[in-house]
């Protein structure tokens, strides 16, 4: 796939032929939902961004079934800029490439996660983070953002999964507090340990708590305060 297909369309196919074993079914339907691939009696459906937009499917597949969620995260990102675009044949004049001075790291699964956090009180549910290397490419079309001068994110692609973590059951989730981490604690004292920002840490404890991990306890000043369930 090249330049003009739908945003994330060919990482989002990289990844389900990535993904995919032998015996596995493609786009297969069940209960009335296109599913990426069932394997065996587990529904595998890969999700590259905004966790809202198949919230409502993931709710209704786990009442009956095994479902887990696959979503990356790049750790490494070139970006590709294009000029004088014509998707019909395959010239592509290349403007600038540059690496993203983001990186990305496995907490920031929670970005997302806070939009389901719940699904974890099913043993049905299980998410699987891949960390992975990609290019995103852009066209200097005066389409884009403001924030990028007008420029469009027409294709993202996969380069590489460099490796991947699953999480099967909710308490997997407690590694990502910190061995020193003091009980009770607040989101400052969480932030400070991962050195992340506070509001990352309020994500954290929000899915922790969701999924009935930790529980507030009351406040230190103004502070919540959070202990293990």
């Amino acid at each position: 796939m090249g330049i003009g297909m739908l945003n994330e369309s060919s990482l989002h196919s990289s990844l389900k032929k990535w993904y995919q074993q032998p015996g596995d079914k493609i786009e297969e339907r069940v209960d009335g939902y296109i599913i990426d691939i069932v394997r065996g009696d587990i529904l595998i459906e890969i999700q590259v961004q905004n966790f809202s937009a198949i919230r409502a499917k993931l709710n209704s597949l786990v009442k009956s079934h095994k479902v887990r969620l696959v979503f990356p995260i790049p750790v490494e990102k070139t970006i590709i800029k294009f000029s004088d675009l014509d998707y019909h044949n395959s010239e592509q004049k290349v403007l600038s490439k540059r690496k993203s001075p983001k990186k990305g790291k496995l907490l920031d699964v929670f970005d997302e996660l806070v939009r389901l956090p719940q699904l974890f009180k099913s043993r049905n549910f299980s998410l699987d983070v891949l960390l992975v290397t990609m290019e995103e490419w852009r066209l200097n079309d005066g389409k884009g953002s403001w924030r990028r001068n007008g420029v469009s994110i027409v294709d993202k692609k996969l380069v590489e999964v460099r490796s991947s973590v699953l999480f099967a059951e909710k308490k997997d989730f407690l590694t990502f507090l910190p061995s020193t981490l003091c009980y009770p604690f607040t989101n400052k004292d969480l932030a400070s340990l991962l050195d992340v920002s506070v509001n990352k840490a309020r994500k954290i404890t929000y899915c922790l708590k969701r999924m009935g991990e930790i529980k507030e306890i009351g406040k230190r000043g103004r502070e919540l305060l959070y202990d293990l369930e």
